[in-house]
């Protein structure tokens, strides 16, 4: 196991929006700051995904100072947006039907751009209103572990290795980015090894691995052209199913305090408890 690394690093200021690459990331307990912090939501307060709006794919979030973003469509159009003050109007949201903390509404100008890319009028862009309002699921979290709008976990951790050997048994010239972790390693590690960790040190920072993740639909959407293909979840399905359901990447829980802020970057070693 020597010789892991830290490869890449990404954060989706945007929950589904396009992938922001980074070469380091402060992390909080949370996970990387400023990842998923942003969501749009529609009338009932649901998060709505690339998995129904592939559109969002085209939509780039850049984190601008004081929390603010920078909104780009692909035909260029550019809205900022402050993060609505703390006693701004909230909306209640959930993330796959599950209480999320509750959803600042952004300024007039920033649905407009949204509801314009989405082409629905019924969504609303919000900003996360405090991570910790959120609990994980206590199964595979201890108490007062949080994130904001990500799927169900902080940080999203995916193998170079893993992903050589998916290409290997069929999956052909898929890119990471179809997984959207936060972290890529490589280095001296097997394929599908992560699997078995319960604790890995990335840089500065320790992680309890929280579970495996399975594989939803979102994955066989090219990020580029919004056209879905059978890859990966045909390989998926035919080497990495179990529990009724494709296995690929594993969520990470730092091990920080509410008020720590750590930094992570490429290049950083990765070590196992």
């Amino acid at each position: 196991m020597m010789g892991m690394h830290v490869d890449s690093l990404r954060i989706h200021p945007l929950k589904s929006g396009a992938i922001r690459h980074l070469t380091a990331s402060g992390v909080r307990r949370s996970g990387l700051v400023g990842d998923r912090a942003w969501m749009v939501v529609d009338g009932d307060g649901e998060c709505v995904t690339a998995r129904t709006d592939r559109a969002l794919f085209t939509l780039t979030a850049e984190p601008l100072p004081d929390n603010a973003l920078r909104l780009t469509s692909r035909v260029g159009d550019v809205v900022e947006v402050c993060r609505p003050a703390a006693d701004a109007a909230t909306v209640a949201v959930t993330v796959h039907r599950r209480p999320a903390a509750p959803g600042l509404i952004a300024a007039d100008a920033a649905q407009a751009l949204v509801r314009s890319t989405l082409g629905r009028d019924d969504v609303t862009l919000v900003a996360c209103s405090d991570p910790t309002q959120r609990r994980l699921h206590p199964e595979f979290s201890h108490e007062g572990d949080t994130t904001a709008y990500a799927d169900g976990y902080p940080v999203t951790l995916a193998s170079l290795a893993s992903l050589r050997e998916l290409q290997r048994l069929g999956a052909g010239d898929l890119p990471i980015d179809r997984f959207r972790p936060n972290v890529v390693i490589d280095g001296d590690l097997d394929p599908f090894a992560e699997e078995q960790w319960t604790r890995v040190t990335l840089g500065e920072t320790s992680f309890r691995v929280a579970r495996g993740v399975d594989r939803c639909s979102m994955t066989l959407l090219d990020p580029q052209t919004l056209r879905t293909g059978p890859e990966p979840i045909r390989t998926l399905s035919r080497h990495r199913k179990w529990e009724g359901k494709t296995w690929f990447c594993i969520h990470l829980i730092p091990e920080l305090a509410d008020d720590q802020t750590t930094t992570l970057a490429v290049g950083d070693r990765v070590s196992i408890a």
